[in-house]
């Protein structure tokens, strides 16, 4: 083989693999589902094809080796969106508390929708939400009187995965007002997905905040060094721990200002609720709370491909479905 046709066909390679990246990051991505937390929608097993540029294509944001994380964040642009994700549509997003993890679920509210978790069903702006077609419930009602540890803003109106709210979806352009009465419970994870930095500075004290939460990386790694970084050990903390009480945000620090000297915030950008369709069996916003519109990716299509992980035997029933 002569020079010429090495150089010809390693361009070509090499070009190959450009438009394959290009529309790996820009258009088109597979996924494989590990739960089954949207059954029977989709089943666990099920490969998926997710269109990248519905809600706007994006240029990668993180460079580094796949299923690890060992890479580093980019800057990114993100091109004109051909719709906002609405209600219904399966979403492909980072999950807000392992940005290294990408979750499947159903948008169930968007922006300025208020929700409320009543008896297992959806209620939306005062009206009851119908079940997807494919949608299921496992287990009993939860009572009211039943406390569950986890859950999205814990209070006295939520309560449990099945008795929750109501909540409104934070929109772009709502203010907060900034005084001793803000809830930074709510505020300060939005500010943090934005992009600012925040840290609590007490005394000698610093304690940096980060959305990547220490037991989800402990599920993902499985290493109990994980928690080293992570107060009382470390100095990283995150904005839902229980070790934070109300009177420690007077010593918050948002982009190295005194929080006494904030008057007002308002958002960037607008946020959704999903759930799973098998509701019983979801870790979802009912757990973690909002998606930040710059957390999603893009939206599930279609099952390309499906594997039974019991048996290790092809699904070709599930071929080619469509998802919605």
């Amino acid at each position: 083989m002569n020079k010429k046709k090495i150089i010809s066909e390693t361009k070509a390679i090499v070009i190959i693999i450009i438009v394959a990246l290009s529309v790996k990051v820009t258009i088109l991505e597979a996924y494989i589902v590990p739960t089954g937390s949207m059954e029977n929608t989709i089943m666990t097993g099920d490969f998926l094809i997710g269109s990248r540029f519905v809600y706007g294509m994006r240029t990668p944001d993180w460079i580094g080796i796949p299923y690890t994380d060992i890479g580093f964040f980019i800057p990114y642009i993100k091109f004109p969106e051909f719709r906002q994700p609405a209600r219904g549509d399966i979403l492909i997003f980072k999950y807000p508390r392992d940005k290294y993890v990408k979750y499947v679920k159903r948008c169930v509210a968007g922006p300025g929708d208020t929700l409320q978790v009543k008896d297992k069903y959806i209620y939306l702006n005062g009206e009851k939400d119908p079940m997807p077609s494919n949608g299921k419930f496992l287990y009993p009602l939860m009572p009211e009187s039943m406390k569950q540890q986890g859950i999205f803003l814990s209070s006295d109106k939520n309560i449990n995965k099945d008795h929750l709210g109501p909540i409104r979806i934070p929109a772009k352009g709502d203010s907060f007002i900034i005084n001793q009465a803000t809830n930074w419970r709510i505020l300060l994870p939005l500010m943090l997905m934005e992009g600012h930095s925040a840290q609590l500075i007490h005394n000698d004290d610093l304690y940096e905040f980060t959305l990547q939460d220490p037991d989800e990386l402990f599920r993902r790694k499985g290493k109990k060094s994980v928690y080293e970084d992570y107060f009382p050990s470390g100095n990283l903390i995150t904005p839902w721990s229980r070790a934070i009480k109300n009177e420690h945000f007077q010593y918050l620090v948002v982009d190295g200002m005194p929080v006494s000297d904030w008057k007002e915030y308002t958002l960037k950008q607008n946020y959704f609720w999903a759930m799973g369709d098998n509701r019983d069996d979801s870790l979802d916003s009912r757990y973690w709370g909002f998606i930040p519109e710059n957390f999603i990716l893009g939206e599930a299509l279609f099952v390309y491909f499906s594997l039974n992980l019991d048996s290790w035997i092809p699904r070709f029933e599930r071929v080619g479905i469509m998802l919605r």
